[in-house]
């Protein structure tokens, strides 16, 4: 029988458990780059729970399901990140309490993207593979909206409210011919929204699409009309970002909302395909040295305009979401003005 003392294989590390996440160590270069940013410039990630960030973002490999509930706060140490998209609102509604404790998590110049649940964003119901089962009665209804996503979250969050971000899954073919009279329905939803900025001055209304059909004078008029703006989505189903730029151009003045979602390399329903390649999340695999550029100008262009800027990134981006946070933090200091 092999005595373990002389096993040479190796073991597999040991994950913590308890409350208690540890944040990485700050690298100089990250402290650096912190400060030669504006605070009306938030860089963040999409969600917070994974365990390849051991070394990034943790000091330690903790649980999966410890890092959901209690990362965040280690999360909001790490110098670059002053945002995060709350993901799993888009697949259940949220309570008040339990956006505040995400509040309580994070200091007070800390700010939340926060994605509406697709029972209000999603034309059809689906299966737990995703696949469409039939039409969803909920779709964009305005009461359901309001009552569901924006009260909780202005209740919960307060002035730690950012973004609250309609992205509206893609519609079925059929669906494509009445989109006038959809973003009519887009439009009184919005329209029904409450003011937020007395609760949460640096809060935006966004709009995310992944029908390029969308993208007409009708659906810029009701975004302008009612005071939201447009949330560019950087996914392989979307145009290019300098095809998106001309709808945030007929916006302007205004914030910018930007999810950086998938690498064009993938296709258009590649998340699948990214996750198998990209785990567990630790290293850049598909640099996008292209997007990342045009990005820049798009953020320089607002931040120095003296516009709040939120940007959330997903490992799916380029394969980890913290280290292309850090490369976008250094070509933003070259066209900053602080």
């Amino acid at each position: 029988m092999q005595n373990p003392l002389f096993d040479d294989q190796e073991t597999a590390p040991v994950k913590k458990s308890g409350r208690h996440i540890e944040p990485v160590t700050p690298d100089p270069e990250w402290i650096e780059l912190a400060n030669a940013l504006p605070t009306h410039l938030r860089l963040g990630t999409s969600s917070w729970n994974y365990q390849g960030w051991d070394g990034l973002v943790w000091d330690g490999e903790y649980a999966e399901t410890n890092l959901s509930r209690y990362g965040l706060t280690a999360y909001g140490k790490h110098p670059l990140f002053r945002t995060v998209s709350i993901d799993r609102s888009f697949y259940r509604p949220l309570t008040v309490a339990q956006f505040a404790e995400y509040a309580s998590q994070v200091g007070p110049d800390f700010r939340f993207v926060v994605k509406a649940p697709s029972l209000v964003t999603d034309a059809l119901v689906r299966d737990e593979s995703g696949r469409g089962m039939r039409p969803n009665t909920h779709f964009l209804n305005a009461e359901e909206a309001v009552q569901m996503f924006v009260e909780p979250a202005l209740e919960g969050l307060g002035h730690k409210l950012g973004a609250l971000v309609f992205q509206i899954s893609p519609l079925p073919g059929a669906w494509l011919a009445q989109m006038p009279k959809l973003i009519d329905r887009l439009h009184q939803l919005l329209k029904a929204i409450p003011a937020l900025k007395s609760a949460a001055p640096d809060s935006a209304i966004a709009v995310e699409v992944r029908d390029p059909q969308w993208l007409t004078p009708q659906f810029v008029n009701a975004l302008r009309d009612t005071g939201a703006t447009y949330c560019m989505g950087l996914h392989a189903k979307m145009p290019h970002i300098t095809e998106q730029l001309p709808i945030l151009r007929a916006l302007w003045p205004g914030p910018l909302v930007c999810r950086w979602n998938l690498n064009p390399v993938h296709g258009a329903y590649g998340y699948e395909d990214a996750r198998d390649a990209y785990e567990p999340y630790n290293k850049i695999i598909d640099p996008d040295p292209e997007t990342r550029a045009a990005l820049v100008r798009v953020i320089s262009g607002t931040a120095n305009a003296g516009q709040n800027v939120f940007v959330t990134l997903s490992n799916k981006a380029e394969g980890s979401a913290p280290l292309s946070v850090i490369e976008l933090a250094r070509a933003l200091r070259l066209n900053i003005t602080k």
